[in-house]
């Protein structure tokens, strides 16, 4: 299992970031976004995977298409990512001291944690809680 505890200074680039995104993966860069697309799950009744990474983590370049893959697989789950040093505050609020960092949230409240690029047990955890999934009709 990989993460990565420092940052090399080099220049972020947008090719970098592009592997972060694809699928319904939701890319946040702003606290705003974070609390629209949490209230969004909380009144939907979905339940949030939140993948705290960095462009430059090579744990997280190794996850991050996976990733993509289980936000196409389960879409009764809403899949977040976050820049820990875009966000830093956020990446703080939530103590995350790890890249990768998953949090499992429901209501905005923590269900579960995953740190570390380990595919099974990501899976495994996505597969539990999209089984206990109840989206609400509008």
């Amino acid at each position: 299992m990989g993460s990565c505890f420092s940052k090399n200074k080099d220049e972020d680039s947008d090719d970098e970031k592009a592997e972060f995104v694809g699928g319904n993966v939701h890319i946040i860069t702003r606290k705003e976004q974070w609390d629209q697309k949490i209230a969004e799950a909380t009144k939907s009744g979905k339940i949030v995977v939140a993948n705290f990474s960095a462009v430059w983590c090579g744990p997280c370049k190794m996850i991050a298409p996976m990733y993509v893959e289980y936000s196409e697989k389960y879409p009764l789950l809403m899949f977040l990512t976050v820049d820990v040093d875009e966000l830093v505050d956020l990446s703080a609020e939530w103590d995350v001291r790890a890249t990768p960092t998953f949090y499992f949230l429901k209501e905005g409240k923590q269900l579960d944690k995953l740190v570390g690029a380990n595919r099974p047990e990501l899976e495994k955890k996505i597969v539990a809680l999209s089984d206990t999934c109840q989206v609400k009709e509008e």
